[in-house]
Formats: structure tokens, C-alpha cells, sequence
């Protein structure tokens, strides 16, 4: 019989500035006869003990009795609640901008409390302790209505769902993810951004999706690709994504929305006004952010549906109606960020400019919009158009080798080939973008970008309102 170990996993789904949104969850794994760990694929949860169905998300069934309580920094208690049917609670009455420290107890016992397994790629892969802690704090956001109190912080991904089982040389997740954790415990990160494709089919014949593959519509497809790569980050801040190709029908033979927005917890954080009170789903994937007075992040799905004949989710009646409204609506925010999957300018060299983008750019020009970050192409490319600033940050993970070459139609400013996330501040009137690759001896490698003329180019990317 194979030893079964369930892992606890830790989520902070929700932050805003008077409540938080935890949550948790657990990964099963069995040992073999040579002690090699192997993850339990969804459908063996029926011979864990209790059976499952799900073992993470909103769907999951509860884990047994629960309670989150949260504590200020000087150790009062700041918020508690409880629940026997889900995995999750929903805490509020917090302050804005403030810190706290949290705790979930589940039958009584810490959830995810001492040194945790995490999983070792290499020949013996599977869970080791290797110093491994939760550090379950987290800030809330400010208060819209009053002056920012310092700067912001935070980080874009894109394309990065292949799994950290296996690095190759254009498939970099797990060393992506290691110098995210590096800038997260140096900087004061407050959320993240994905800019799409946040899981892949795990295996391919022939260009195309094996279909007994991982691919991203069960749980356990996602711990290699979420749950462990960015672990120690997503139990203290934040996560939004935007829906790219490989999450949908589109491309993948599985259309892997309904999974995110139950592992991500998207539904409950819309339901609850998380982001606003404003987003429009269904079929598709918009919303907005607020985070403080000056700054506003949209996210927009430019993902194509067969039923739509071919058009992008955005040009759908009632989406479409609901971007208009949104970026008329100024509300004195001094940074609007729109991001999606699909970049409006790409010099390549696979991907160009992407179709029927051009409709929505009127509509940043309008709406004060001062730069745009996206994915698809598995590099990274700063373009100027217009007065905006437009940032192609898709290789998460996925990397492809090789100079662009359209410059001029994508209004290309820099370029680089490299593995990367974006490491981005915004003080006041001022952003700076940082593209850093992965760590070396001395920390996080900056990119060397290259201009059109070959020319490199260093240090941070200055944008200013």
C-alpha cells in the first residue's frame, strides 16, 4: 500500500483595504517502493483518506472545521471567523495600509505550521524540508479617498504555466520563480500581475496537446505550475490574472477558465466587490483594481471564441459597453494600467501586432492611460506609441530565441531574449519598470536590453505621468 502525505498549502487571495480574503488548501502525494514522491492526480483522490474530489479552490470540499484569526503587528486581534463548509474565510474590519500577521487553524491544529515539504526537480525529485517556513503576513491596501502614504510595488509575469518539473533551455519557470522570491523579500511587493498563460498542456505530440496530459483542468495541474513555484509569495499578497491562448480552448484542447477562477478564487473576490464592484464575466474575464487613490489596474481578456466567429472577448457586446464606461470613468486615478494577454504592438519574432487590438487604443488614449503590459510573445519588448508606454513581458517561462524584427510597425524601443518577470514602482508621478532575469551569485540580473539598432541598454525603464 503507498504511504499518502498531504501537503498544506496557504493562499491569500483577496486583499483590499478593509478586508482579506485566506484561504487553503492541501496537495496529496505517495511515496513508492523506492521512495520517489508522485503527485495524486485528481481522479486517485477517491483512495486518500477521507476520499476527495478537489483538494484546493472555492469547490473544494472543507477540510474540517476552520478558523482564521488575524492579529496586528503588536499581537491583538485585529479579526477571526470560522467555517465548516469551505476553505476559506473572508475577514474584515481591518484598517487600511496596515500590516497583520494571520493564522489558520483546521480541526484545531495550525494549517501549515513548522518546516514545510517543498519539491526538489533533480533526479531524486520530490518533497524535501529544506528550511521551508510560512510567513503569513500581509498589507492591506490604502485608502482610495487619501493621500498615498509611499510607493507602490509590484510585479508582472507572463507566460509562465510549464511546470518547474523540468527546466530546459526555453522553459525557465522554477529559475523565473526563484528570482521573484529574491525581489519579493528584498522589495516591498504588494500584489501580482500575470499577463496570461498560466498553465500549459503538460506534454505534446506533434505541436499537439496529449490529452491525458496535465492540462490545467484538475487541481493537481496546478502545483507545479502555482501553488509551489510562487509559494512563499502567494500566502502574503495578492494574484490577478488575465486569461491568455494556452488558458482557453483556443489553443489548448481543455479550456481551463472555470479552474482558475475557482483555484484563484476569482468569483468569491468579484461577488464580495474585491475589485471595485466593477468587472464583467461570462463569457470572458474583466475587472478592475483599485489600489489606493492614484492607481487603477484593468485587467482586459483579448482571448478569441469560436462562438464569436473569430473576434476577441473584448469586442463583445456587453464587455465591449463595459470598457467604454470604464475608461471614460477618470475618478481622478493618476496610473490606469490596463493589462491582457495579447500585446496591442509586438515586433516578434513570432507574433505582430495582434488583430482588432487597434480598436481599444482610442480608449487608453481617452482614458488617460499611461502604459500597457501583455504577454504572448516569449520575450521581452518596450514599445512608444502615442504617448503610451507598451510592455510585452512573455517569458515567465517559455522563452524564444531570436531578434524580432518588425521594429517599426510596434514602435519598439528596447528588446531582450531572456527569461524574466518586471519588477515595477510607482512614486508619485513617476514608474520605473525593472525586466530581471535569473539570479546570479549577486542577486537579480537586470536585463541588458538591445534597441533596434543593436545598441544595449541598461538600468531601469523611466515612465512618467
Amino acid at each position: 500500500m503507498p504511504e499518502f502525505h498531504a501537503e498544506p498549502y496557504l493562499h491569500l487571495a483577496s486583499v483590499s483595504p478593509r478586508s482579506a480574503l485566506i484561504t487553503w488548501g492541501a496537495f496529496y502525494f505517495k511515496t513508492r517502493t523506492h521512495k520517489h514522491w508522485k503527485l495524486v492526480d485528481d481522479r486517485d483522490l477517491q483512495y486518500v483518506h477521507p476520499p476527495r474530489k478537489e483538494s484546493i479552490g472555492a469547490r473544494s470540499a472543507p477540510y474540517g472545521p476552520a478558523r482564521v484569526n488575524v492579529y496586528d503587528m503588536s499581537g491583538t486581534l485585529a479579526g477571526t471567523a470560522a467555517t465548516d463548509t469551505t476553505n476559506f474565510c473572508w475577514i474584515t474590519g481591518l484598517s487600511p495600509d496596515t500590516r497583520y500577521r494571520y493564522e489558520v487553524t483546521v480541526k484545531g491544529e495550525a494549517w501549515g505550521d513548522g518546516e514545510r515539504w517543498d519539491w526538489t526537480p533533480g533526479e531524486s525529485q520530490g518533497l524535501v524540508q529544506n528550511g521551508g517556513h510560512y510567513v503569513n503576513e500581509f498589507r492591506t491596501f490604502p485608502d482610495p479617498s487619501h493621500e498615498p502614504s509611499g510607493p507602490l510595488t509590484f510585479m508582472v509575469v507572463g507566460d509562465y504555466g510549464t511546470g518547474m518539473r523540468r527546466s530546459t533551455a526555453t522553459r525557465r519557470q522554477r529559475e523565473v520563480a526563484l528570482a521573484m522570491q529574491h525581489a519579493f523579500e528584498t522589495h516591498d511587493v504588494r500584489l501580482i500581475l500575470t499577463a496570461g498563460d498560466n498553465i500549459y498542456a503538460g506534454r505534446r505530440i506533434l505541436g499537439l496537446p496529449v490529452l491525458a496530459s496535465n492540462t490545467g483542468d484538475e487541481d493537481d495541474d496546478w502545483f507545479f505550475t502555482f501553488f509551489q513555484p510562487y509559494r512563499y509569495m502567494i500566502n502574503r499578497v495578492p494574484v490577478y490574472p488575465c486569461i491568455g491562448n494556452h488558458d482557453t480552448a483556443e489553443t489548448e484542447e481543455h479550456d481551463d477558465r472555470d479552474q482558475l477562477l475557482d483555484n484563484m478564487y476569482i468569483n468569491e473576490r468579484l461577488a464580495a466587490g474585491d475589485v471595485s464592484d466593477q468587472s464583467s464575466i461570462d463569457p470572458g474575464l474583466f475587472y478592475r483594481v483599485r489600489y489606493g487613490r492614484d492607481v487603477e489596474f484593468i485587467c482586459l481578456d483579448t482571448s478569441k471564441e469560436g462562438f464569436f466567429y473569430g473576434k476577441r472577448l473584448f469586442e463583445y457586446p456587453k464587455h465591449w459597453a463595459w470598457i467604454e464606461r470604464t475608461f471614460a470613468d477618470r475618478d481622478r486615478v493618476k496610473w490606469r494600467l490596463p493589462f491582457c494577454h495579447h500585446p496591442p504592438f509586438c515586433a516578434g519574432p513570432q507574433h505582430r501586432n495582434t488583430d482588432r487590438m487597434e480598436r481599444l487604443l482610442p480608449l487608453f488614449a481617452a482614458g488617460g492611460v499611461r502604459a500597457v503590459f501583455s504577454g504572448h510573445e516569449h520575450n521581452f519588448q518596450h514599445s512608444q506609441a502615442d504617448g503610451i508606454d507598451y510592455f510585452v513581458t512573455g517569458a515567465g517561462s517559455k522563452v524564444r530565441k531570436g531578434a524580432p524584427e518588425r521594429f517599426a510597425e510596434a514602435h519598439t524601443r528596447s528588446w531582450d531574449d531572456s527569461a524574466h518577470f518586471l519588477l515595477v514602482t510607482i512614486d508619485g508621478d513617476s514608474m520605473t519598470v525593472r525586466a530581471l532575469g535569473e539570479l546570479s551569485d549577486t542577486g537579480s540580473t537586470e536585463l541588458t536590453r538591445r534597441t533596434p539598432d543593436g545598441v544595449p541598454v541598461t538600468g531601469p525603464i523611466h515612465v512618467l505621468r
